[in-house]
């Protein structure tokens, strides 16, 4: 009988132990996923911004050609 009351205990000790690990290390997936949403809007936000300063810069380098052409040449 005892031998079953210590496979018992050992068993439920097995079990908080995994259970405690899994959590544990389901909590630090979730931090990590959030740190990489972070870092990929930052990324989006970024590239949202290029492209604006790029169109803007084309835009400029019409006015500067258009400038050019009527005053220069």
């Amino acid at each position: 009988m005892t031998e079953i009351i210590v496979a018992l205990v050992g068993l439920a000790g097995s079990a908080v132990g995994s259970l405690a690990g899994v959590l544990a290390s389901a909590k630090l997936t979730n931090y990590r996923m959030e740190q990489l949403e972070k870092r990929v809007e930052i990324h989006n936000n970024l590239i949202e911004r290029t492209y604006k300063l790029e169109g803007q810069v084309t835009e400029l380098q019409h006015d500067v050609r258009d400038w050019m052409e009527r005053n220069v040449g």
